[in-house]
Protein backbone atom coordinates (compact mmCIF):
# COMPACT_ATOMS: atom_id res chain seq x y z
CA UNK A 1 0.00 0.00 0.00
CA UNK A 2 1.65 3.21 -1.16
CA UNK A 3 0.71 6.87 -1.15
CA UNK A 4 2.29 10.06 -2.45
CA UNK A 5 2.83 13.08 -0.24
CA UNK A 6 1.39 15.98 -2.19
CA UNK A 7 2.34 18.89 0.08
CA UNK A 8 5.81 18.93 1.58
CA UNK A 9 8.57 21.38 2.33
CA UNK A 10 10.73 20.02 -0.44
CA UNK A 11 10.19 19.45 -4.14
CA UNK A 12 11.41 15.87 -3.77
CA UNK A 13 8.54 13.42 -4.09
CA UNK A 14 8.03 11.04 -1.19
CA UNK A 15 6.61 7.60 -1.83
CA UNK A 16 5.13 6.18 1.37
CA UNK A 17 4.20 2.55 1.86
CA UNK A 18 3.01 0.67 4.91
CA UNK A 19 4.97 -2.43 5.81
CA UNK A 20 5.41 -4.43 9.00
CA UNK A 21 8.47 -4.01 11.19
CA UNK A 22 11.35 -6.22 9.97
CA UNK A 23 12.44 -8.79 12.53
CA UNK A 24 16.00 -7.41 12.68
CA UNK A 25 15.11 -3.69 12.75
CA UNK A 26 16.50 -1.66 15.66
CA UNK A 27 14.56 1.39 16.82
CA UNK A 28 16.45 4.65 16.39
CA UNK A 29 15.26 6.11 19.69
CA UNK A 30 16.71 5.15 23.05
CA UNK A 31 14.27 2.96 25.02
CA UNK A 32 13.88 5.34 28.00
CA UNK A 33 15.67 8.66 28.50
CA UNK A 34 14.83 9.09 32.19
CA UNK A 35 12.88 7.37 34.93
CA UNK A 36 10.09 9.96 34.87
CA UNK A 37 8.91 9.16 31.36
CA UNK A 38 7.45 5.70 32.13
CA UNK A 39 5.65 7.18 35.16
CA UNK A 40 4.09 9.92 33.04
CA UNK A 41 2.98 7.48 30.35
CA UNK A 42 1.71 4.94 32.85
CA UNK A 43 -0.32 7.56 34.71
CA UNK A 44 -2.06 8.58 31.49
CA UNK A 45 -3.10 4.99 30.81
CA UNK A 46 -4.03 4.19 34.41
CA UNK A 47 -6.80 6.76 34.70
CA UNK A 48 -8.21 5.76 31.31
CA UNK A 49 -8.29 2.13 32.41
CA UNK A 50 -9.97 2.87 35.73
CA UNK A 51 -12.63 5.02 34.06
CA UNK A 52 -13.55 2.22 31.63
CA UNK A 53 -12.42 4.20 28.60
CA UNK A 54 -10.11 1.58 27.12
CA UNK A 55 -11.71 -0.90 24.73
CA UNK A 56 -10.12 -4.07 23.25
CA UNK A 57 -9.86 -2.60 19.75
CA UNK A 58 -7.83 0.37 20.98
CA UNK A 59 -4.06 0.58 21.05
CA UNK A 60 -2.52 2.66 23.83
CA UNK A 61 1.21 2.30 24.28
CA UNK A 62 4.41 4.08 25.25
CA UNK A 63 7.88 3.95 23.69
CA UNK A 64 6.34 1.86 20.94
CA UNK A 65 7.44 1.72 17.30
CA UNK A 66 5.23 3.43 14.70
CA UNK A 67 6.29 2.29 11.24
CA UNK A 68 6.31 3.54 7.65
CA UNK A 69 8.44 3.03 4.58
CA UNK A 70 9.58 6.21 2.82
CA UNK A 71 11.15 5.90 -0.62
CA UNK A 72 11.91 2.22 0.11
CA UNK A 73 13.62 3.05 3.41
CA UNK A 74 12.00 1.69 6.54
CA UNK A 75 11.40 4.18 9.37
CA UNK A 76 10.14 3.62 12.91
CA UNK A 77 9.64 6.20 15.63
CA UNK A 78 8.86 5.39 19.24
CA UNK A 79 6.74 8.17 20.78
CA UNK A 80 6.48 8.45 24.54
CA UNK A 81 2.70 7.86 24.34
CA UNK A 82 0.34 6.99 21.50
CA UNK A 83 -3.40 6.38 21.14
CA UNK A 84 -4.91 4.48 18.20
CA UNK A 85 -8.74 4.31 18.22
CA UNK A 86 -9.03 0.99 16.38
CA UNK A 87 -6.77 -1.78 15.11
CA UNK A 88 -7.70 -4.52 12.66
CA UNK A 89 -6.62 -7.34 14.94
CA UNK A 90 -6.50 -7.42 18.72
CA UNK A 91 -3.18 -8.96 19.82
CA UNK A 92 -1.97 -9.77 23.31
CA UNK A 93 1.48 -8.41 22.50
CA UNK A 94 2.81 -6.05 19.84
CA UNK A 95 6.35 -4.95 19.09
CA UNK A 96 5.29 -2.27 16.62
CA UNK A 97 2.37 -0.83 14.70
CA UNK A 98 2.07 0.10 11.03
CA UNK A 99 -0.86 2.47 10.36
CA UNK A 100 -3.15 1.65 7.42
CA UNK A 101 -1.70 -1.86 7.26
CA UNK A 102 -2.78 -2.84 10.78
CA UNK A 103 -5.54 -0.33 11.48
CA UNK A 104 -6.27 3.36 11.84
CA UNK A 105 -3.61 6.04 12.05
CA UNK A 106 -2.87 7.23 15.61
CA UNK A 107 -5.24 9.93 16.81
CA UNK A 108 -2.82 11.31 19.42
CA UNK A 109 0.95 11.15 19.75
CA UNK A 110 2.83 12.60 22.72
CA UNK A 111 6.47 13.35 23.36
CA UNK A 112 7.89 14.34 26.74
CA UNK A 113 10.74 16.82 26.46
CA UNK A 114 14.08 15.30 27.29
CA UNK A 115 17.68 16.39 27.62
CA UNK A 116 18.14 15.87 23.88
CA UNK A 117 17.23 19.35 22.73
CA UNK A 118 15.06 19.78 19.69
CA UNK A 119 14.38 16.19 18.67
CA UNK A 120 10.65 16.60 19.34
CA UNK A 121 10.56 19.56 16.94
CA UNK A 122 12.77 18.09 14.21
CA UNK A 123 11.47 18.58 10.67
CA UNK A 124 14.44 16.74 9.23
CA UNK A 125 13.23 15.31 5.93
CA UNK A 126 16.13 13.10 4.83
CA UNK A 127 16.59 9.62 6.23
CA UNK A 128 16.02 9.12 9.08
CA UNK A 129 13.36 11.85 9.25
CA UNK A 130 12.73 13.94 12.35
CA UNK A 131 9.88 13.26 14.74
CA UNK A 132 7.83 16.34 13.83
CA UNK A 133 8.16 15.61 10.10
CA UNK A 134 7.29 11.94 10.60
CA UNK A 135 4.15 12.60 12.65
CA UNK A 136 2.97 15.57 10.59
CA UNK A 137 3.88 14.72 7.01
CA UNK A 138 4.18 10.92 6.94
CA UNK A 139 1.67 9.56 9.45
CA UNK A 140 -0.42 12.75 9.53
CA UNK A 141 -1.40 12.25 13.17
CA UNK A 142 -4.24 14.70 13.96
CA UNK A 143 -2.92 15.72 17.40
CA UNK A 144 0.70 16.07 18.51
CA UNK A 145 1.40 16.91 22.15
CA UNK A 146 4.80 18.03 23.45
CA UNK A 147 5.03 18.19 27.23
CA UNK A 148 7.78 19.55 29.46
CA UNK A 149 7.57 17.61 32.75
CA UNK A 150 9.99 19.98 34.47
CA UNK A 151 8.35 23.30 33.64
CA UNK A 152 4.80 22.00 33.08
CA UNK A 153 4.49 23.54 29.60
CA UNK A 154 1.95 21.71 27.44
CA UNK A 155 2.14 22.36 23.69
CA UNK A 156 -0.91 21.06 21.86
CA UNK A 157 -0.69 20.95 18.05
CA UNK A 158 -3.55 20.10 15.73
CA UNK A 159 -3.17 19.11 12.08
CA UNK A 160 -4.72 21.79 9.84
CA UNK A 161 -4.14 21.72 6.10
CA UNK A 162 -1.34 19.19 6.64
CA UNK A 163 0.49 21.47 9.05
CA UNK A 164 0.59 21.41 12.84
CA UNK A 165 -0.90 24.55 14.34
CA UNK A 166 -0.44 25.42 18.01
CA UNK A 167 -3.79 25.50 19.83
CA UNK A 168 -4.67 27.62 22.85
CA UNK A 169 -6.24 25.95 25.90
CA UNK A 170 -9.68 26.77 27.25
CA UNK A 171 -10.33 28.91 30.32
CA UNK A 172 -9.37 25.96 32.54
CA UNK A 173 -6.06 25.45 30.77
CA UNK A 174 -7.24 22.26 29.06
CA UNK A 175 -7.62 20.97 25.51
CA UNK A 176 -10.66 19.05 24.26
CA UNK A 177 -9.79 15.92 22.27
CA UNK A 178 -12.88 15.15 20.26
CA UNK A 179 -11.74 11.69 19.16
CA UNK A 180 -11.46 10.66 22.82
CA UNK A 181 -14.29 12.69 24.30
CA UNK A 182 -11.91 13.94 26.99
CA UNK A 183 -10.00 17.02 28.05
CA UNK A 184 -6.22 16.92 28.42
CA UNK A 185 -4.42 19.28 30.78
CA UNK A 186 -1.68 19.59 33.36
CA UNK A 187 -1.81 18.85 37.06
CA UNK A 188 0.75 19.41 39.79
CA UNK A 189 1.26 16.98 42.64
CA UNK A 190 2.81 13.72 43.79
CA UNK A 191 2.44 10.18 42.52
CA UNK A 192 4.80 7.21 42.99
CA UNK A 193 7.42 9.35 44.75
CA UNK A 194 7.51 11.81 41.86
CA UNK A 195 6.46 15.37 42.68
CA UNK A 196 5.93 17.76 39.80
CA UNK A 197 3.80 18.28 36.72
CA UNK A 198 1.67 15.54 35.18
CA UNK A 199 -0.65 15.20 32.22
CA UNK A 200 -4.21 14.37 33.32
CA UNK A 201 -7.60 13.62 31.76
CA UNK A 202 -10.95 15.28 32.54
CA UNK A 203 -14.35 14.15 31.27
CA UNK A 204 -16.81 16.36 29.41
CA UNK A 205 -18.35 17.55 32.68
CA UNK A 206 -14.95 18.63 33.97
CA UNK A 207 -14.45 15.75 36.39
CA UNK A 208 -10.85 14.61 36.85
CA UNK A 209 -10.30 10.97 35.93
CA UNK A 210 -8.71 9.51 39.07
CA UNK A 211 -5.67 7.35 39.54
CA UNK A 212 -6.03 4.15 41.59
CA UNK A 213 -4.73 5.75 44.78
CA UNK A 214 -7.18 8.64 44.35
CA UNK A 215 -10.07 6.28 43.68
CA UNK A 216 -9.28 4.36 46.87
CA UNK A 217 -9.17 7.62 48.82
CA UNK A 218 -12.54 8.66 47.33
CA UNK A 219 -14.09 5.32 48.27
CA UNK A 220 -12.76 5.63 51.81
CA UNK A 221 -14.15 9.17 52.02
CA UNK A 222 -17.57 7.99 50.84
CA UNK A 223 -17.49 5.14 53.36
CA UNK A 224 -16.61 7.57 56.15
CA UNK A 225 -19.39 9.93 55.09
CA UNK A 226 -21.86 7.02 55.14
CA UNK A 227 -20.62 5.99 58.59
CA UNK A 228 -21.09 9.54 59.88
CA UNK A 229 -24.58 9.72 58.37
CA UNK A 230 -25.58 6.43 60.03
CA UNK A 231 -24.15 7.65 63.36
CA UNK A 232 -26.14 10.89 63.12
CA UNK A 233 -29.33 8.91 62.44
CA UNK A 234 -28.60 6.66 65.44
CA UNK A 235 -28.05 9.63 67.73
CA UNK A 236 -31.24 11.34 66.51
CA UNK A 237 -33.19 8.15 67.17
CA UNK A 238 -31.74 7.87 70.68
CA UNK A 239 -32.63 11.49 71.42
CA UNK A 240 -36.20 10.93 70.19
CA UNK A 241 -36.57 7.82 72.33
CA UNK A 242 -35.25 9.67 75.38
CA UNK A 243 -37.69 12.54 74.79
CA UNK A 244 -40.69 10.22 74.44
CA UNK A 245 -39.73 8.39 77.63
CA UNK A 246 -39.41 11.73 79.46
CA UNK A 247 -43.00 12.43 78.44
CA UNK A 248 -44.18 9.09 79.79
CA UNK A 249 -44.60 7.60 76.31
CA UNK A 250 -43.48 4.09 75.52
CA UNK A 251 -41.52 4.33 72.23
CA UNK A 252 -42.33 0.69 71.51
CA UNK A 253 -46.10 1.20 71.87
CA UNK A 254 -46.84 4.24 69.79
CA UNK A 255 -50.26 4.61 68.11
CA UNK A 256 -50.23 3.20 64.61
CA UNK A 257 -46.92 1.40 65.12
Amino acid sequence: MATQLGEAKSSTELIISWEALPADFQLEDEPVENTGQPLLAGALRESLEISGFIQPQMLIASNFGLCATINDQFVAKAPDWVYVPAVNEVLAERKSYTPNLEGEIPAVVMEFLSDTDGTEYSFKRIYPPGKWFFYEQILQVPIYVIFDPNGGLLEYYQLENRRYELQQPDENGRHWIDSMGLFLGTWQGTKESRTGYWLRWWDEAGNLLPWAVEQIAQERQRAEQERQRAEQERQQKERLIAYLQSQGIDPNNLPGS
